[in-house]
């Protein structure tokens, strides 16, 4: 069986996993919808009060299990219906990658163009139609879309050691020190401390917002990667030596740390050129080239930029491919190689729905939701959350209470009983509760 060959290995992977577009083009456009400093405060409570003890017991359900979503369940509780909550997992991400290799398609194409400088004579105004025009298209973006998940096919068909682990000992050091060079360079911008205001002073009549509490939540689920089982596949891969507690800790403070840089680095930005905060997803491809063609030297800025997002896209891209390889692979029986050409070649199929879904099929979806919106706020609202109290629940209430502390290896008895009431009792309840208000938000 394949393992890490280093627990630094792992870590790096599952914050490569957890790092990525939910980081850097999600968290900054949701944060200026609402309200900036006030949901990165109600963010921030729901990342440590749930989201780093469910993220510990995913963990433990996985390294326990030692196979794929699917068969760690099997394996923890033979003769039942838990394995049903892997299929859930391996469907989710499955889901998750189709519409997020669209998006990391866009970002691809811009590096691109800025590296071989299409980008050069555009005005700060002529992004959007750029954009538009672009996206509507119903051939390219597809096209980066196939490029941006070969190269995700290449990795994980070379296995844990050999691919995953490779790649993610690689990217991740590099993104880091990008982030922190743009999220520097940015601060010395004129007007850029009223950026750093809007996202570190809370609004406080913010808080009477109920659907802030749901996004927060979405988006803590969507950034730790929680409730789809990508986790739980990775941390199968553990040998048992390698201790629990510390590694998720560190993820998960980590991971926040990666999308509170990313607000650092595009908050100060907006402010500082005027822009509107709360423009959604364009964020990122409208208003962020809009301010690099006004900048000295912006083209550089630009493809340090987009090359960090496709670098953080690739990194969670690896983990959502392997969860269903992994499954079809280890539980069905089918070579790793077939099953990621497989899993591929369904994910892009899903993915054209999405694509189209700014062009020919823009009139397709719910309410002002698009395709690729309703399969966003679904999985990460609904589907991210339901995952993780169904896994809370399993090790709260399926397991006792002594094989679900030994399985997480906290060895602290007063930690341990903390995470496990907060397992058992509070993330249910919570999670459930904000689960529910989301069929009404939709």
């Amino acid at each position: 069986m394949d393992h890490w060959k280093t627990r630094f290995g792992f870590m790096l992977a599952a914050i490569g996993s957890a790092v990525g577009l939910g980081n850097i083009w999600r968290f900054p456009y949701i944060t200026g919808e609402y309200g900036g400093a006030t949901f990165l405060l109600v963010y921030l409570v729901f990342v440590f009060l749930l989201g780093i003890p469910l993220l510990l017991a995913e963990f433990s359900i996985g390294k326990a299990g030692q196979k794929d979503a699917v068969g760690s369940f099997k394996n923890l509780a033979p003769n039942t219906k838990w394995h049903w909550t892997g299929f859930m997992g391996v469907i989710g991400g499955i889901l998750i990658l189709s519409f997020y290799s669209v998006v990391a398609g866009w970002s691809l194409y811009y590096l691109y163009s800025y590296v071989t400088g299409q980008f050069t004579d555009v005005t700060p105004d002529g992004f959007g139609p750029i954009f538009e025009d672009w996206i509507s298209n119903s051939l390219s973006p597809l096209f980066w879309q196939v490029l941006f998940l070969g190269v995700t096919l290449l990795i994980v068909v070379r296995g844990i050691k050999g691919g995953i682990e490779k790649a993610n000992v690689l990217l991740m050091p590099v993104l880091a020190l990008l982030m922190v060079f743009m999220a520097m360079y940015v601060l010395t911008l004129d007007g850029a401390w009223e950026g750093m205001k809007f996202l570190f002073q809370p609004e406080w009549s913010q808080l009477g917002n109920p659907d802030l509490y749901l996004t927060a939540l979405g988006q803590a689920f969507f950034s730790l990667s929680l409730g789809v089982a990508g986790m739980l596949t990775y941390a199968s891969y553990l040998k048992e030596k390698d201790r629990l507690p510390a590694a998720t800790v560190g993820i998960g403070v980590l991971d926040t740390v990666f999308a509170v840089i990313a607000g650092i680095m595009i908050f100060p930005a907006v402010f500082s050129f005027g822009l509107d905060i709360g423009q959604g997803p364009p964020l990122v491809f409208i208003t962020l080239p809009s301010i690099f063609a006004s900048m000295p030297m912006g083209t550089i800025v630009a493809i340090i930029f987009f090359g960090l997002l496709t670098m953080a896209a690739l990194s969670s891209a690896i983990s959502l491919l392997e969860l269903p390889v992994s499954f079809f692979s280890r539980t069905v029986g089918m070579t790793r190689k077939a099953a990621t050409y497989m899993c591929t070649s369904i994910i892009f199929v899903l993915g054209i729905a999405s694509s189209l879904g700014f062009g020919i099929w823009s009139g397709v979806g719910i309410g002002d939701k698009n395709i690729l919106d309703v399969i966003d706020f679904v999985t990460a609202n609904i589907t991210l959350p339901l995952g993780a109290i169904l896994m809370a629940v399993f090790v709260g209430w399926y397991l006792d209470k002594e094989q679900a502390i030994k399985n997480s290896e906290i060895e602290t008895p007063v930690v341990a009983n903390v995470w496990y009431v907060i397992v058992k009792y509070l993330a249910p309840v919570i999670v459930l509760l904000i689960a529910i208000a989301s069929i009404f938000v939709l």
